[in-house]
């Protein structure tokens, strides 16, 4: 389907490449919405990656049909200082909590008493995630807030518009809509996340809710589009050019709009047919692929919402039936240890087997030495579990009176179970293996050599490198850069095409240069900002291996930790290996330095808008490159905006705050003067 659609960009006029556009973004819309919302795909995933990836390169050969509604924005944009103030319009109220079926059934009656007669109730299962705005002024997204207190939240549309359900665009161009959600991460991705969260020595959520809140509220939109958040629309909070009589005939209208509605909703008056729903919903808790935490009664007619009212925070026609989260004892026969990509040291209990919200439980993480001795876990133990967000098996306590004097306390192990070289502990609970060569760590570490964000190798999953580890063609991240096609084509469900692409990839790969490459090493506490720092400053990869631990701590963002982790990762004989290997490979190792006293120095730029001749991204590498500091919101701190065409909210802040503001052609002209 999209092979015979595909044009050749380098050829096409611009009268063209707006139809295409144009076309492309129906259909990635259309075909996002089957598939995030109806759960019903037509494309495969790669005929949709190919139509994704055809837009993009349209939108950058051609600036001026960008649009901050395209698809393409999901995947998130510049990082932000802090998120701006925004303040609703409706105030968006909290529920009062109900916990007993006695409660419940008081309420339905009370209500009944104050209306004179039965109320029809919509029955609802309660997300357990982060409640948020999004407003719509014509059929496009305009501002996706978080809820704060109610009355004032922040600005978090970057990232509301990297979650996939949420349409950018309505079919109906109403001047004023503005719908209430809440955003939530599937079990699976939080399953997926904690894990990562572990690997790299970092600290778990405790549950979907924190995970989604953290990921919604993070500076920079390019993670939060990688944590696979979703949401549920549960409520009109104002519109114009349309009204209802009733709450779930809005929400019927809201799925015809292409939001994402939560399946299960009944409308009921009898109250045990309420009581019994609700403990349907429960019933069921287990089986869904999100966490809920309860179940919402909301009085359907909105015209007897007014008449029933609210109060100061809370509305007096909803109330919501929380759930008990379920606990079970069993015995904890033995804590045995894992070995993470950056060789943290995690323990993890082993747990005589017990069947827990659905599934059978027979480990649990225990995170780290300090949350055993504080919790004073022993072997031999029989201690209370239950699954953080339904899904992450956890010890809630010991139950001590069961203890028989036969249990033993643990002790963290000396040496790596994997390599046997020592494990040290720093200022920090985390236990680590500080061999970089460590086989347990082998297998993450290449893959986040090879990711998309690092070296970025095409084709290089966990599948390939788990098989290229097995067949010990490859013993570290540089061997890949000795793989032949022929062999690779040997291995298992792969062929001579796909040996050949991947060769293909991993050769592109040596010229991703330097701040991605050190990046790729999977230094502690180096992420892709901070890599992109050391290599603006040092320039050579071989620069870091002298650089002292003073000179690193005076870097923006850096502090005595970060430059210990650096300096300790480049005093390892193992580092100097891989190095020397990826340059005899031909990997690029150097970059242009960042001159002191550059143009720029001392300079903070923001900029807004579509520039005439070159992408934002190819604005801020100039900048830095000249010493300057690209941010994403104005303040008083900053130092110039760079406005392009169609610029918003950032250049009226601007001039309000009295910053200069520069167009292209002045940019320009103050690099080359």
């Amino acid at each position: 389907m999209v092979a015979n659609n595909i044009v050749n960009t380098e050829k096409t006029a611009p009268s063209q490449a707006f139809d295409r556009v144009k076309y492309l973004r129906e259909q990635i819309t259309l075909n996002s919405r089957l598939y995030y919302v109806e759960d019903n795909p037509i494309l495969s995933d790669y005929e949709y990656d190919m139509m994704f990836k055809e837009l993009k390169e349209l939108e950058e050969k051609y600036p001026e049909l960008d649009s901050p509604t395209s698809p393409t924005k999901r995947v998130g944009g510049a990082a932000l200082d802090k998120f701006e103030k925004v303040t609703h319009t409706v105030r968006m109220g909290s529920l009062i909590d109900v916990f007993s079926h006695d409660e419940l059934a008081d309420y339905i009656r009370k209500i009944g008493e104050t209306l004179g007669h039965k109320a029809v109730f919509s029955v609802e299962p309660k997300i357990d995630g982060l409640s948020v705005s999004l407003e719509y002024r014509y059929g496009e997204l305009v501002t996706g807030s978080t809820r704060g207190d109610g009355i004032t939240g922040e600005n978090v549309t970057e990232n509301i518009k990297t979650i996939r359900s949420i349409p950018l665009s309505l079919p109906d161009k109403l001047p004023l809509l503005e719908v209430r959600g809440e955003v939530y991460m599937p079990k699976k991705s939080f399953a997926k996340l904690n894990e990562r969260q572990e690997e790299d020595g970092k600290p778990t959520f405790a549950n979907p809710r924190n995970a989604a809140a953290g990921s919604l509220r993070q500076l920079d939109s390019k993670i939060t589009a990688k944590r696979n958040l979703d949401i549920f629309i549960f409520n009109i909070q104002q519109i114009e050019g349309k009204s209802f009589s009733s709450h779930t005939e809005g929400l019927e209208y809201l799925k015809t709009q292409g939001f994402h509605i939560i399946d299960g909703i009944s409308r009921e008056t009898d109250e045990t047919k309420i009581l019994d729903k609700i403990d349907d919903i429960g019933s069921k808790r287990e089986g869904l692929a999100y966490d809920i935490d309860g179940a919402v009664l909301k009085i359907d007619d909105l015209s007897e919402r007014e008449l029933i009212g609210e109060n100061t925070s809370t509305p007096k026609w909803a109330v919501a039936y929380k759930f008990p989260p379920e606990r079970k004892p069993t015995k904890l026969t033995d804590i045995i240890v894992q070995v993470g990509r950056t060789g943290v040291i995690t323990p993890n209990a082993v747990l005589e087997p017990v069947r827990l919200a659905g599934t059978t439980v027979s480990r649990a993480t225990l995170h780290n030495i300090d949350f055993i001795r504080e919790r004073d876990i022993m072997i031999g133990d029989t201690v209370l579990v239950q699954k953080a967000g339904d899904i992450i098996p956890e010890i809630v306590m010991v139950d001590k009176s069961k203890r028989t004097g036969d249990e033993r306390p643990f002790v963290m192990p000396a040496l790596c179970p994997s390599c046997s070289e020592p494990i040290t502990r720093e200022d920090e609970a985390a236990y680590r293996c500080t061999n970089p060569a460590c086989p347990a760590q082998l297998e993450r570490s290449v893959i986040h050599f090879s990711s998309r964000d690092a070296m970025g190798i095409d084709g290089m999953g966990e599948a390939i490198v788990h098989l290229l580890i097995a067949e010990e063609m490859i013993h570290g991240a540089a061997d890949i850069y000795y793989l032949a096609a022929n062999d690779v084509a040997k291995l298992e469900r792969m062929g001579e095409k796909s040996a050949e692409n991947l060769i293909n990839s991993i050769e592109n790969s040596k010229k991703a240069g330097l701040a991605r490459l050190i990046y790729a090493l999977g230094i502690r506490n180096i992420g892709e900002k901070a890599a992109k720092t050391l290599a603006n400053k040092f320039g050579d990869i071989e620069a870091l291996f002298t650089a002292s631990k003073e000179e690193l701590s005076e870097l923006d963002d850096f502090g005595e930790i970060t430059a210990d982790f650096v300096c300790n990762f480049f005093s390892h004989p193992q580092t100097r290996n891989l190095v020397d290997k990826l340059k005899a490979a031909g990997v690029e190792t150097t970059c242009e330095k960042t001159a002191a006293g550059g143009k720029f120095t001392g300079m903070t730029f923001v900029l807004t808008g579509t520039l005439p001749t070159m992408t934002r991204s190819e604005a801020e590498e100039l900048i830095e490159k000249n010493g300057g500091k690209a941010s994403s919101s104005v303040s008083k701190k900053t130092t110039f905006v760079l406005a392009g065409a169609e610029a918003g909210s950032k250049l009226t802040k601007a001039q309000a705050l009295g910053v200069s503001i520069i167009d292209e052609e002045t940019f320009m002209k103050m690099l080359e003067e």
